[in-house]
Parts: structure tokens; C-alpha cells; sequence
């Protein structure tokens, strides 16, 4: 038997190649290429160029895209071909980044024509690119930015918007999108209407719907409030006559709530204040009625009636009083049943006695007259931004922690729980203390006079008065200026003095002390300065006690030299001056100078010689002077047989003595006399004695 058959044989079929790769997610690659004959699917292979990530996807034909990725990652992209017998070799590779992730965004609206959008930094990402549109509308507004903000204005209120984003890399590849939607806030809705219901004591509120709003709410004055959904209407109830009263109405949606809308003024029913003291009675028409008879009673027990055709009577109405009134229709047939029947409670009075006084620098005092109808008191200043600072039933009340030199209105308003505040009452002003100076730096003018400087934190025209005290004083030494700055004069030196400084003005009285400053004036100078000749190169210069001084300095100057001595004594011993020169003595105590000009001592002579005169009987004496010929000289002779004395005139430079003895030997002095007659005492003395006996020879000294 024989039969025929054949054998299939199946081959993997040939490798693909790419064509082109690209990433449009963040986490994935898409490949595309030609089919290949005989494969029936084919393999995509991602490896990371970094890292062990391997990763395959089989697809059935091009293109295909492999998922899983990471983003903004470069891959190695390959595809291989395959079938019943196997897979192909993979494909040359191409590499390939994803892009990078979208940004997450956060939105709000901040008003009714915004919308405000924030995201953090995305890895990465060079430009944000963003498609707004409006809902209804099918035209798209772009923005792009590289912050991480963006703002969008002059939107439509209560709309939806669509907003789609996303992050584009370096390369400018757009990544990964998301899409947002978000409101705008309501616009402010308008009131249409306010209807009084008597009978039931409610109101009803009409407005007009707002785009995108999903409900509403109404805020009275007295802190009202009713809610709607879709509806254009609510009701607030109960509501107590005689009152006037605003309400607003706002829009909301899930963006937040519209700007409410302008207030508008109701009167809940029955009587009308429209100025303290002036009320109206009104009520609605009546059909068949020719006139009305009204009644006003008032809790002070007066009364007053009105016949009108009008459906409103006015009438005065004292403050802080209650009235009832009464409505009668009347016509042919006569009165009817009461009408209607209202009480009313009129705004408490304003007091009319207020007392502000200014108890310190920065507290006041209020005290005002206690007023018909007012159960309480609220105290406020325009100044500091109308904040209530007493709220008692007490009739007096004090404001504390202000500025000074400020004008504060302050205004006592009355308040009851049926009428609320009296706000019509007026303001007081109380200008509080000057601030206090404060001292810069004081200068010396000269010296007893010193220069305070000082701020001037006042208004112009303020006085400031700086006051020195000191230890000992009787009396504060005093200045006052309204400049910058004043002159202490007169002060005694050597003294330590507290400076003070306070401002004043008229209206509000003296200021706190400001911060002292010490003042110390310059040391005194010594009131007798003595100077003795000590030798003809040194003088002793000594003075009496100087109040403030710690030291002092001596100075001896002239056009030979100068001698300087610095000491905590009340004497100097002054070395290396010249004899016969008049010096000027300068004392310095500390920072005060004394100049006193002195004439120093008498020099010695010098050349002294000794003659014996031609008679035999007379012994000359002759000198040299170094300094001015303004002395007397005294001349001594000491000798064992005799002591002998002469004294020369001023400029006189010899002197004569009797003496008959030869061959003495004499000690001779010649001394110079001071004015007072007291002789100088450190001249040398020299010794002389004769070489021939009784001869007119020149004698020799040693």
C-alpha cells in the first residue's frame, strides 16, 4: 500500500527593522516598521541604558508601544519578528527617552472674573503650556510659562472652565496632559425687592438669579439670615416693628462665595424714625375708609392723636422713650375695631454733659450724663479704628495706651437691646501730652555755657524746657526753646549735672520726662598759682585746690624753651629753664586751661672779681650779669680779720668796701635782690686771697 504525504517545515521568518521611535506618554515608547513575510506577531524589547531594566511586549503588527517605563528615561529600543517556528534576531536598536510627567495642578478662584492656578516644579521641564476653555465656547486661549503660577483675568462669572497642561523638556517635547475644570465665583446678584409682611411679622426678599450660583443666603443688619437654593426669594421672620434695617445678598458655588450686594434699606413695619425726634406712623389702605383717627401714646404720658385721609402721620417723638400707637378706620358707619396696634421704642438720647479729661500722658477720662432709654454705653476713638474700649453700664469710662501728642475724637454712643445704638451722637476731641525729647548730645559753647541738643517729636509750636539738676544746687539751671536746641549757661565747674528734657503745649498740658543725659562740666581752675626760684634751672611752682580736677599739667613756655611737668599734686618742681626769661605758666586741670604769664628768678653773676684800689684802703668787687640789670645786688666779704658788705644799684655792676689789711683771704658772694628785699639764695660763693701784700693788683679767686 502506498500513500502519499508531505512534511511542513516551519522557519522563523526575517528581522524587522525600525523605522521610527517616540514617546507621547511618560511611561511609554511606541516603535513603527514594515512587516516582514511569514511572521505572525512581533516582540518590542526596551533595556535602560543605566540600570538591569528589561522589559518585552508582543504586538501583532506596527505600530507597537511598550508600557511600564519610567519617565523622561532613555531606553534601547529593539523589535524582533516571530511565528509558529520561532523569533527572529532582534532588530538594529534605536534608542529612545520618555517624556516627562504632567504637572499637578491646584486651582481656585480668587473673585468672579479669576481663576488662579499653582503646581510644583515639574523634573525636568523648560516650558509649561497650557489650552483654557470656556464652557459653551469651542475657542481656546493658550498660555505658556515658565513659573510655576499662572493667573487668568477678565473671565465670565459662575462658568466652568477646562484647563489642560503639560510640561515640555529641553528637546520641547510636549509630555504627559492633564486636564482640570474650575468655576469662577458668582457674580453679585441685585436685590429686586423687600415686602413688609405685617400680620405675619416676616419679610420677604427678592433677587434676581446669578450664573453658576448654586445657592444664596441673606444677611440683615441685626444679623438675620435666610437661605435659597435655586429659588429667587426667602423669608426672614420674626422681625420686630419700627426698626430700620439693610440686608445683602450673596451668591455661592464650589469656588467660594460672590461680593455681596449692596445693602439695601428696609423698615420692618408699623413706625418710621427717620431722624431722632420725628417718627411717622404708617399702615396699609383700607377699601371704603374716609379717613383715619391715630393714637400715640408714650410712656412719659403724653399723647397725640391725628385725623388724616393718608395712609402715614407723623409725630415728635422724644428719645429714648416708648410710644403705642393706635390705627382707626372711620367712615359713614362709623370707627371700626382697632386697626392696628404697635409699639415702639424711640433710639436712646445722646448724653448731653460729657467731661474728657487727660488723667496722664496717655490715658484720658470720660464722665457724661446718664440718658433716658440707654441700658448701655459703647466708648470708642476714631483713631483707634473705632474699637469698642467701653461697653458698661456705667457712665464713665477711661481710654488708656494712647499716643501722645495726638488728637483722638471720642465718641459716647447710648445703646438698648430694642433700638440698637444711637450713632448719630457726636465725637469730642482730647488732645493727649507732647512726647518727651529725647537729648542727641550737648556741646560747650564756652566756659559755663553748654548746648543741649534734643529731637522734637511734636507738632511745630511745641515748647521743650531741658532742666540740669545737680548735688548741692539750690536751684536746676533751666533752658526752654521751641527749636532743636537751647543754652545752659551759668554752670559752675567741676560739677556733674542730670539733664532732663519734657515738652509742653497748650492744650495738652506737659509731656513725661524724657530720658536723662550727665553732663560734666570742665574742672575749676586752682585760684592762686605760686612760683618760686629753687636754682637758676629750676622753679617750684605750687596752687590751691581746684574743684573736678584729677590732675593736672604745668606748662612753662617761652621763646627759649619749655618745661612741662604732668601731676596728681598741687605742686611741680619745673627743671631745665633759663634764668632772667620771662615764661608764660599754663595749668591745664583736666580740660580747663589757666594761662598766667611769670617772670623767673634773677641769674647769678658771673666774672666775679675782686680789686684792691689804688689808695690802699678800698677792696672793689666787680660782676657780670647774665639777665636784665633790673636787681639790686648784695655783695659779702667773709675773711678771718673782717666780714665786710656793700650793695650795688640796678645796672650798677661793682661794688666798694674799706679795707686796710693785706694778705686776707676773703670768701666772696654776690647775690642778686628780689623786689620783695629777700636775697636770692643759690648763688656760689668764691674765695680770693692776695699774692703780694697791700699792692693794686687784681686778686685772684678759686
Amino acid at each position: 500500500i502506498s500513500e502519499d504525504f508531505s512534511v511542513c517545515v516551519c522557519v522563523s521568518p526575517e528581522v524587522p527593522a525600525i523605522s521610527k521611535t517616540y514617546s507621547k506618554s511618560s511611561e511609554s515608547i511606541t516603535v513603527e516598521f514594515p512587516n516582514v513575510t511569514g511572521a505572525t506577531f512581533y516582540v518590542v524589547r526596551a533595556e535602560s541604558k543605566i540600570g538591569t531594566f528589561f522589559s518585552e511586549t508582543r504586538v501583532m503588527g506596527s505600530p507597537g508601544t511598550i508600557q511600564g517605563l519610567q519617565p523622561y528615561t532613555e531606553y534601547e529600543i529593539s523589535i524582533m519578528s516571530g511565528n509558529a517556528g520561532g523569533r527572529s534576531q532582534p532588530s538594529y536598536p534605536n534608542d529612545q527617552k520618555t517624556v516627562i510627567v504632567a504637572p499637578n495642578l491646584k486651582t481656585k478662584s480668587p473673585t468672579n472674573s479669576s481663576i488662579v492656578v499653582t503646581w510644583d516644579p515639574v523634573d525636568h521641564a523648560e516650558l509649561y503650556t497650557f489650552v483654557i476653555i470656556q464652557e459653551g465656547s469651542t475657542v481656546p486661549l493658550n498660555r505658556n510659562t515658565t513659573e510655576t503660577l499662572l493667573e487668568l483675568n477678565n473671565l465670565q462669572p459662575g462658568t466652568n472652565y477646562t484647563i489642560k497642561a503639560q510640561a515640555l523638556d529641553d528637546m520641547r517635547r510636549p509630555g504627559d496632559d492633564q486636564t482640570f475644570s474650575q468655576i469662577t465665583r458668582p457674580a453679585t446678584p441685585d436685590v429686586l425687592d423687600v415686602q413688609i409682611n405685617q400680620g405675619k411679622s416676616t419679610t420677604l426678599i427678592y433677587w434676581g438669579l446669578v450664573t453658576g450660583a448654586s445657592n444664596y443666603t441673606v444677611l440683615t443688619s441685626n444679623n438675620q439670615t435666610c437661605k435659597a437654593s435655586s429659588d429667587s426669594y426667602c423669608f426672614i421672620g420674626p422681625v420686630e416693628c419700627g426698626q430700620n434695617q439693610t440686608l445683602s445678598v450673596t451668591a455661592y458655588n464650589e469656588a467660594g462665595p460672590s461680593e455681596p450686594s449692596n445693602p439695601a434699606l428696609y423698615l420692618t413695619c408699623g413706625v418710621e424714625e427717620y431722624e431722632p425726634g420725628n417718627c411717622s406712623v404708617m399702615w396699609d389702605e383700607v377699601k371704603m375708609v374716609d379717613y383715619y383717627m391715630v393714637f400715640v401714646k408714650g410712656n412719659d404720658g403724653n399723647e397725640k392723636m391725628c385725623n388724616t385721609t393718608e395712609t402715614r402721620c407723623s409725630f415728635e417723638c422724644t428719645c429714648g422713650h416708648s410710644f403705642i400707637s393706635l390705627v382707626v378706620p372711620y367712615n359713614s358707619a362709623g370707627g371700626s375695631p382697632v386697626f392696628e396696634l404697635v409699639n415702639y421704642t424711640t433710639i436712646p438720647c445722646c448724653p448731653d454733659r460729657i467731661n474728657i479729661t487727660l488723667v496722664s500722658s496717655e490715658t484720658v477720662e470720660i464722665e457724661w450724663s446718664e440718658v433716658s432709654g440707654a441700658e448701655l454705653y459703647e466708648v470708642t476713638a476714631e483713631e483707634t479704628n473705632d474699637i469698642i474700649h467701653c461697653n458698661d453700664t456705667e457712665t464713665i469710662c477711661a481710654l488708656s495706651d494712647l499716643h501722645c501728642d495726638t488728637t483722638y475724637s471720642i465718641k459716647v454712643t447710648p445703646c438698648s437691646e430694642i433700638r440698637g445704638c444711637n450713632k448719630t451722637c457726636k465725637a469730642h476731641t482730647q488732645v493727649t501730652a507732647p512726647c518727651a525729647p529725647e537729648i542727641i548730645n550737648i556741646t560747650q559753647v564756652n566756659a559755663d555755657t553748654y548746648r543741649v541738643h534734643y529731637s522734637t517729636p511734636n507738632k511745630a509750636g511745641t515748647a521743650y524746657t531741658i532742666t540740669a539738676s545737680a548735688p548741692g544746687t539750690t536751684q536746676p539751671y533751666v533752658c526752654t526753646s521751641t527749636e532743636s536746641s537751647c543754652e545752659l549757661t551759668g554752670l559752675p565747674c567741676g560739677t556733674v549735672f542730670e539733664v532732663m528734657g519734657a515738652a509742653w503745649s497748650n492744650d495738652g498740658g506737659r509731656s513725661l520726662p524724657g530720658y536723662e543725659e550727665i553732663l560734666e562740666t570742665g574742672p575749676c581752675c586752682p585760684q592762686n598759682v605760686v612760683v618760686k626760684q629753687v636754682t637758676q634751672a629750676m622753679t617750684n611752682v605750687s596752687w590751691s585746690h581746684a574743684t573736678g580736677a584729677s590732675s593736672f599739667i604745668t606748662s612753662l613756655t617761652s621763646r627759649r624753651g619749655e618745661a612741662k611737668c604732668h601731676t596728681v599734686d598741687n605742686s611741680c618742681l619745673m627743671g631745665c629753664i633759663t634764668c632772667g626769661t620771662n615764661y608764660t605758666i599754663s595749668m591745664e586741670a583736666i580740660s580747663t586751661i589757666d594761662h598766667v604769664s611769670h617772670f623767673t628768678g634773677p641769674c647769678c653773676p658771673t666774672n666775679i672779681k675782686l680789686y684792691r684800689k689804688p689808695d690802699k684802703l678800698q677792696l672793689r668787687v666787680y660782676w657780670r650779669s647774665l639777665g636784665p640789670h633790673i636787681y639790686n645786688h648784695t655783695v659779702a666779704l667773709t675773711g678771718q680779720m673782717a666780714n665786710l658788705k656793700c650793695e650795688a644799684a640796678p645796672g650798677v655792676r661793682y661794688c666798694d668796701v674799706l679795707e686796710s689789711a693785706c694778705g686776707n683771704v676773703y670768701t666772696v658772694l654776690v647775690a642778686p635782690v628780689l623786689p620783695d628785699g629777700t636775697k636770692t639764695d643759690f648763688c656760689q660763693e668764691r674765695t680770693y686771697s692776695g699774692k703780694d701784700e697791700c699792692l693794686s693788683i687784681i686778686m685772684t679767686g678759686h
